[in-house]
């Protein structure tokens, strides 16, 4: 457009020549080129002016939302040439130069022997993970791929206790050594064990085998840090005993549940890379497993019934279910099995698939003698969950809501509270079969194993973070790694190893950790659970005469700690 208007002004070149079709002179030529070039640079000076006024007077949004500002120069935009995609991170593999050592068969069976090799002088540990390299950090410009689900919210609450005492000290790590069966260094993305107890079975060797995979997974990224980590299922940090002067020693504790009365920081179960002991695999192949399972019965073609299959012997409460099954006398609309994990062994497993489990309606889960690892295999079996009201909770569990994820049932009056639910599941069968589907969606979506170690992850930064001290290598600790693990181990435990094992690192970063609850939020939360549970009781209530007249214990939340 400044070339057109430019020649619209300027002379005719033959008012300057001598004669009409004779050649111009070489002064009339530089006259006629000399005036040319000062209209043309005056126009174009004139149009950038405009052109850069109009820009600064508006702001980068509104010039964003006005396209028409850079086309109007009529420039011919060019391309812009793509960013090359990132280079793959390079793939692990897993090399073992030694066999493993030789077993004690005096040593227990209900304990692992693996982790105790591994850390004893005659183990190579140290020399082969000091082999490995360093893996490269993550550039610090890794994309966040999403925001984390709701949640990792109860990061901030369990740390919450130690944020408002000031930080966690020394004194504090080395208090929760009292009922310990390990301790974690990590220093510069490297891992160190000191194993204070033996944990049953292997509880202690795949929750370390886990931690392990998180540190190839996020190379650099995992800051250093010093815990103590409580395999065993019931939660022991009673805040009524830190207080007053006490409060500088409050142990912050990990282990893979809690209550609303204790402060134990809860932490993803070992059984996410497999439980060997009974042929449970890894989390990541069982999901898939468990989705496809539940393709084989339609919702409306499962039995009617609630299931339960497990083991009894564990707590009285599921002696009592066991009572709720189909009788001569009574029809609770529950089928019980008991699972005789011995027999099982010896039969090959193939009475305990957990992805041909997915037949009926209605899954019942109860705790054990404290939280159960079954609970996220119930959850995603698409049948609507029966849940008997528990006392502990997981890492995930907080979210979970009546009515929309499962079915609440009184732990007080099970056989009735059952029937109730499964007759009016038949009675409402779409309903029931939403509740039972918006379950096995949060478990397959937003209990991936990609979230279960971004929630590791970010639960053990913001734990750094309040460290008062800096993290050191204690005498006693070895340093362990993904290579030293796995090629002292045997069996089932090798295999679910090699099959969770992570094969490179993630090229994005972890996903972004939401904002800590509002008072606001946290009661709204508590009212809409309460809410959801007085309608059933209603209901169940309306159905069964004589009323119990026993308040009703509502689903293990987290009590609002930082509000009270």
């Amino acid at each position: 457009m400044a070339t057109a208007a430019a020649a619209a002004v300027i002379p005719d070149g033959r008012r300057w020549s001598k004669g009409s079709g004779s050649p111009s002179s070489p002064v009339t030529t530089a006259i006629f080129l000399f005036f040319f070039v000062v209209v043309v640079g005056v126009l174009v000076s004139a149009r950038w002016i405009t052109t850069t006024s109009h820009l600064s007077v508006t702001n980068l949004d509104q010039w964003r939302s006005k396209p028409a500002i850079l086309t109007a120069t009529q420039t011919t935009s060019i391309p812009a040439i793509p960013a090359a995609p990132p280079p793959p991170q390079p793939s692990y593999s897993l090399s073992c130069s030694a066999p493993p050592l030789p077993r004690d068969p005096e040593i227990p069976s209900n304990i692992s022997q693996t982790l105790g090799l591994l850390l004893s002088p005659n183990a190579s540990s140290t020399s082969t993970c000091a082999a490995i390299p360093d893996p490269p950090p993550l550039p610090a410009t890794a994309n966040v791929s999403s925001t984390c689900p709701a949640y990792f919210r109860f990061i901030h609450e369990d740390l919450h206790p130690w944020r408002a005492a000031g930080g966690i000290t020394r004194a504090m790590v080395d208090q929760a050594r009292t009922t310990a069966n390990f301790r974690l260094v990590v220093i510069r993305g490297r891992a160190y064990i000191e194993r204070i107890a033996p944990a049953f079975q292997t509880r202690d060797l795949f929750t370390i085998w886990g931690i392990l995979q998180l540190l190839r997974l996020y190379p650099g990224r995992v800051p250093d840090l010093d815990l103590m980590f409580d395999c065993v299922d019931w939660p022991v940090v009673h805040p009524e005993q830190y207080e007053g002067e006490n409060a500088t020693v409050l142990p912050p504790l990990f282990r893979y549940c809690a209550d609303n009365e204790t402060l134990d920081i809860v932490f993803p179960d070992w059984s996410f890379w497999g439980w060997p002991e009974i042929n449970i695999k890894p989390w990541d192949a069982l999901q898939k497993e468990l989705n496809s399972g539940n393709k084989r019965v339609k919702w409306m073609n499962r039995e009617p019934y609630a299931y339960w299959k497990g083991n009894p012997d564990v707590a009285a409460t599921r002696q009592e279910l066991v009572k709720c099954n189909v009788s001569s006398e009574h029809e609770w609309n529950a089928r019980i099995y008991k699972q005789d994990w011995l027999k099982e062994i010896k039969a090959g497993y193939k009475q305990s698939d957990l992805a041909s489990q997915c037949t009926h309606r209605y899954k019942i889960y109860i705790e054990g003698s404290a939280w159960s690892v079954s609970e996220k295999y119930i959850l995603a079996c698409d049948s609507m969950t029966l849940v008997v009201t528990p006392k502990y909770y997981d890492f995930y569990s907080r979210v979970l809501m009546p009515m929309q994820h499962y079915w609440p049932v009184q732990d007080d009056s099970k056989c009735s509270s059952i029937k109730y639910a499964v007759d009016w599941g038949n009675s409402h069968k779409q309903k029931a079969e939403l509740i039972g589907k918006q379950a096995s969606n949060f478990i397959q979506k937003e209990l991936s194993m990609d979230y279960v170690y971004d929630y590791m992850f970010h639960l053990l930064n913001e734990y750094a973070k309040l460290l008062r001290f800096k993290p050191t290598k204690p005498p006693e600790a070895v340093e362990v790694c993904s290579e030293s693990l796995a090629c002292q181990a045997i069996g089932n435990e090798k295999k679910f190893m090699k099959n969770s094992m992570v094969r490179s690192a993630s090229d994005a970063g972890p996903c972004d950790l939401p904002p800590p609850f509002s008072p606001e939020e946290f009661k709204a939360l508590q009212h809409r659970r309460k809410k959801s549970m007085k309608q059933i009781e209603t209901w169940e209530q309306k159905a069964s005469k004589p009323v119990d007249s026993k308040p009703r214990e509502l689903h293990a939340f987290p009590s609002p700690k930082r509000f009270i």
